[in-house]
């Protein structure tokens, strides 16, 4: 059993091995992890949390690393939430090793944790909110949180984030994609990447384009800025944080910041109370209650809603 408190109180002090042995808590599903997430709670809240997504090869892995070095340089703490798709044999991330982040290895303002996806659909990992919680207890001013990037899955890193970065690429159909997978209701900025690449112009004008069909935003409302980008030189990064610093201070202006948080933490809550009645009705496989509701149902006494309402009565009574 871990030591929790001390545990907290070192990823407190920015101890890496700490913070990495309260994500594992949590990856693993701990017994402990009520305890963990009971020691975190009044240290949450200070850090600003910003997703990054797309397609497979726009360059997010660059990207968040260009990131990491642009908000350093303005001496904030950083924590990285790379997800990536898991192993089928061993349920381990795949690309853990993070090569492309590795300039950032050695310092100690910056957390960078692999989490495997274990199966689990929409580009994050189950646990993705819990380690947010953690990377933010332990006193990360910024938190990116890299989403897998296999295709169209996509979109629930709009609930996770603060702000949600959508990347593209020119050359590789983006646009189209981008509007069949709805990652343009999403995206708070937009970046086109390699943007010294043959095109970069033209998804650009197709973007804004896309995104101008059928808006309906009153005065005052956010208009997602589309920057250009060439990540693997830095060029256009400083633009990025300055866009996302924009619509950080817009929310706040509104209250919208508040509102997306606590939307958050209601789907956190419901999620974890999901998962809880579930087990519960994985347990009840060969009891007799649901031998009989599935008897009366073959008979033709019942039918598959009333018996879903009996067995739900009959899980929260007890």
């Amino acid at each position: 059993m871990q030591d929790v408190p001390t545990l907290v109180a070192q990823a407190r002090e920015g101890r890496p091995r700490a913070v990495a042995r309260l994500i594992s808590l949590v990856e693993g599903a701990s017994p402990q992890l009520r305890e963990v997430m009971a020691a975190l709670a009044p240290l949450t809240g200070g850090a600003y949390v910003v997703g990054l997504t797309g397609s497979p090869g726009v360059g997010k892995s660059t990207s968040t690393s260009a990131l990491v070095t642009a908000y350093r340089k303005q001496g904030r703490r950083v924590g990285v939430l790379a997800v990536d798709p898991s192993s089928p044999f061993s349920g381990g991330a795949l690309l853990g090793d993070r090569v492309r982040m590795s300039e950032h290895a050695s310092d100690p303002g910056v957390y960078i944790r692999s989490m495997a996806t274990r199966g689990h659909l929409g580009g994050l990992a189950w646990a993705a909110p819990q380690a947010i919680r953690v990377l933010d207890a332990a006193g990360c001013d910024v938190i990116l949180v890299e989403t897998v990037g296999v295709g169209q899955s996509e979109v629930e890193i709009a609930s996770q984030a603060d702000t949600s970065v959508v990347l593209l690429a020119p050359g590789m159909g983006d646009g189209i994609q981008a509007a069949k997978a709805g990652i343009l209701e999403i995206g708070d900025v937009y970046v086109v990447n390699k943007a010294d690449r043959d095109g970069a112009d033209a998804t650009a004008r197709e973007l804004n384009h896309m995104l101008g069909l059928g808006e309906s935003r009153a005065p005052g409302d956010w208009r997602p800025p589309i920057v250009k980008t060439v990540a693997a030189r830095g060029e256009g990064v400083d633009e990025v944080v300055e866009a996302l610093e924009k619509h950080r201070a817009w929310m706040d202006e509104r209250g919208v910041l508040d509102g997306r948080r606590r939307a958050r933490a209601a789907r956190e809550v419901e999620t974890i109370a999901v998962t809880a009645l579930r087990e519960r009705i994985g347990d009840l496989r060969g009891d007799r209650r649901l031998s009989a509701l599935a008897e009366r149902i073959v008979s033709g006494e019942t039918d598959p809603y009333r018996a879903a309402d009996e067995l739900v009565a009959g899980l929260t009574e007890n």
